[in-house]
């Protein structure tokens, strides 16, 4: 094997070679922009200092500014920084700085903690959804997510405690980063103290100058452009399109650790599926090293890791070795990786996609952005000199789409909409949207609300309506919880509600003997009902049996799924004890179990067909079991179920499945939807 890439401007296969190379140039900049080497830099060396007193001035003067400046140029961890210097959380207030990963919130409190000198969690923390490491008396620079601070003005609609809020990535367009961007004008109206930073790619930052400067004056917002040193990068391209881009990215890894000098490699997959069958097939190749060549160290990257395991990318190869981090799309603006060299580009993102028709979601599979290409691309340059490799010919890349969609304006808006009613925001057509969502999709949201008793016919919120908004889930799930009171099994949902949060519970290997002995460990939870029951059995049995790494090791699952669940479970218990939820179990009773849950998953049902497929009740759409489920190789017992979530890849497949009663849909919004197709 060889690296049989093909770069513009080299001898290529059939195409016009200076005309190619041309284009090239013109779509990704060969000059990327650098980030800081490591910790210990100096400030004076990284390119956001120059602008240091710039910034400031103004913050000083200006309401808003927006701040453009390619990832790793070290504003989201130097500006709150430079802020915290500069008197901005004097007084006891406080300097928010959101992200619209988790990853990218943690793992940058952690950096500039270590930058200030102080333990995380006191001077300098974060706070993410189920996990909170800071300080109400001492933090000073919080990083969250853009969903978090969202939450939080819940409780305190002006914001109060805070003086800056800067919002980083806001390119990326996150539906909490609209709905925040939309929250923090409003604030601005009535505190004008509060001053708002928003980070942006240089495509969309006029759109958030225009948006916030509308119907203002002239001091409200400026724009401020951050410059940095360059590196050279260097773009090749696939000859012809590749049939398993995962096994082509092991391949060009392995090839680039034999025939490259030193410099670890960034990989971008879409998801876990392929990244761990990029990593197995790595793991395969491993024995076959020569003696001399240098020792390759994979890591995963991804949103499902814990904390600890997502910080191991960010720590120094050692000597003789070469990182290998092959990451979702997180690695692509949320986080920079110093050392790295050699960017594998995959060409596929995998984005949620909402159906307002069928009101499904499904996780899908797409060709990435031209703008999202270049971001990966500028991986490669931060530190030195680097080559992108794409695993797609030029000929796909140009016809990319220039940027994605907004997140807005392809997902379910139930919670949101729910959310914003809790703030008091009525009128939805009066909201100052960056993008506004289909109004279809509002109109099935609302519908949805309605039926779910979340909302009156007037639109204003129900007191269940008011108390859901608060807990930190879906509207579905936080519905089977303030369910379980009437259906007495508080217990056992507390504990469903937790264990779907967190995925890849089981650890089963492709094939071979590993995999069928941990397929017969799985066996052991195996519930006939359905995959929610043995996610309960797994739950009670882990809690049961010591909670040890090494009791999930030899039963095929995740101790890091399994804390997390552990984790999950106990604060929203504490939401259950606040709304006076009793915490009682259902003592075997699976069919009050199942009804309860079909309470929240009631618009996810689907009845089996004679092919061995299951169709969606809404939409009569076809859908294949996920090879997880333990109803893969049987049908429903009744030949109806409910599912957790939907998954499109080569088909639609889907994943946690239960069985239910058909009867029991008519409890649930069923009878709604019937007076609903009367009135169209």
């Amino acid at each position: 094997m060889s690296l049989n890439f093909w770069k513009p401007g080299t001898a290529g296969p059939g195409s016009n070679l200076d005309r190619a190379s041309e284009k090239e140039e013109n779509v990704v900049p060969y000059a990327l922009q650098n980030s800081y080497l490591s910790i210990q830099r100096q400030q004076e060396q990284l390119p956001i200092f120059k602008h240091r007193e710039k910034l400031l001035y103004c913050l000083e003067k200006y309401g808003v500014i927006i701040v453009v400046g390619q990832t790793g140029c070290g504003k989201t961890t130097q500006l709150p920084q430079y802020l915290l210097q500069a008197g901005w959380a004097n007084d006891g207030r406080v300097i928010a700085c959101t992200q619209p990963r988790r990853i990218a919130a943690t793992s940058v409190a952690s950096r500039v903690a270590d930058e200030v000198g102080t333990k995380l969690g006191d001077e300098v923390g974060y706070t993410i959804r189920f996990e909170d490491v800071s300080s109400k008396e001492n933090t000073r620079i919080l990083y969250m997510t853009d969903g978090m601070l969202f939450r939080e003005t819940l409780v305190d609609p002006l914001l109060s405690r805070y003086s800056v809020v800067m919002v980083d990535e806001a390119h990326e367009r996150s539906v909490y980063t609209d709905l925040l961007l939309g929250i923090l004008r409003k604030i601005r109206k009535k505190r004008p103290s509060l001053r708002i930073i928003v980070s942006s790619a240089t495509l969309d930052a006029t759109k958030f100058l225009d948006y916030f400067a509308q119907g203002s004056s002239p001091d409200e917002c400026t724009i401020v452009s951050l410059e940095g040193r360059m590196y050279p990068v260097e773009v090749a391209y696939l000859s012809e399109p590749t049939p398993d881009y995962v096994q082509k990215a092991a391949e060009v890894v392995w090839n680039l650790n034999l025939q490259k000098g030193p410099g670890d490699i960034l990989v971008f997959l879409t998801g876990r599926e392929d990244i761990n069958r990029c990593l197995q097939e790595l793991s395969d190749m491993l024995p076959t090293l020569p003696a001399n060549a240098t020792r390759l160290i994979p890591l995963p990257l991804h949103a499902g890791l814990t904390t600890d395991e997502q910080l191991n990318v960010f720590q120094s190869a050692a000597p003789g070795t070469r990182k290998v981090i092959i990451s979702t799309n997180i690695a692509e603006a949320s986080v920079t990786i110093d050392g790295v060299k050699f960017v594998i580009d995959g060409g596929f993102v995998k984005i949620r996609v909402y159906n307002p028709t069928t009101t499904l979601a499904s996780l899908t599979t797409v060709p990435i952005s031209v703008a999202s290409a270049t971001q990966r691309a500028g991986r490669a340059g931060r530190t030195a000199p680097g080559i992108c490799y794409r695993l797609y010919p030029m000929t796909t890349f140009n016809t990319l789409p220039q940027t994605t969609s907004p997140e807005i304006t392809r997902t379910d808006m139930t919670t949101p909409i729910l959310q914003l009613k809790s703030l008091g925001v009525n009128d939805l057509m009066k909201f100052d949207w960056v993008s506004a969502p289909p109004a279809e999709t509002v109109l099935r949201a609302l519908e949805g609300l309605h039926a779910a008793g979340m909302i009156d016919e007037h639109g204003k919120l129900t007191p269940i309506g008011e108390q859901v908004s608060e807990c930190p889930v879906e509207v579905g799930i936080a519905r089977m919880l303030f369910r379980s009171k009437d259906m007495k099994c508080g217990e056992e949902i507390l504990t469903i509600a937790a264990m779907t949060s967190v995925q890849d519970v089981f650890v089963i290997p492709d094939g071979g003997a590993a995999g069928a002995l941990a397929e017969l460990e799985r066996r052991k939870f195996t519930a006939e009902e359905g995959d929610h029951f043995t996610l309960l059995n797994a739950y009670n049995a882990f809690t049961r049996y010591g909670r040890s790494s090494g009791w999930c090791k030899s039963h095929a699952m995740s101790f890091r799924a399994m804390s997390r669940a552990v984790s999950i479970r106990s604060q929203l218990k504490k939401y259950m004890q606040r709304f006076n939820l009793p915490i009682e179990s259902c003592e075997g009773d699976s069919k009050r179990l199942a009804r309860c849950l079909v309470s929240g998953y009631w618009r996810n049902a689907a009845r089996w067909a004679p092919d061995g497929t299951y169709r969606s009740v809404r939409g009569n759409m076809v859908l294949h079991v996920h090879p997880t489920s333990v109803l893969f190789t049987r049908k429903s017992r009744t030949g109806w179920v409910i599912f957790h979530e939907m998954e499109e890849t080569t088909k639609t497949q889907i994943r946690v499945l239960t069985e239910i009663e058909p009867e029991w849909l008519l409890d649930h919004g069923h009878a709604y939807n019937e007076k609903r197709k009367e009135q169209e």
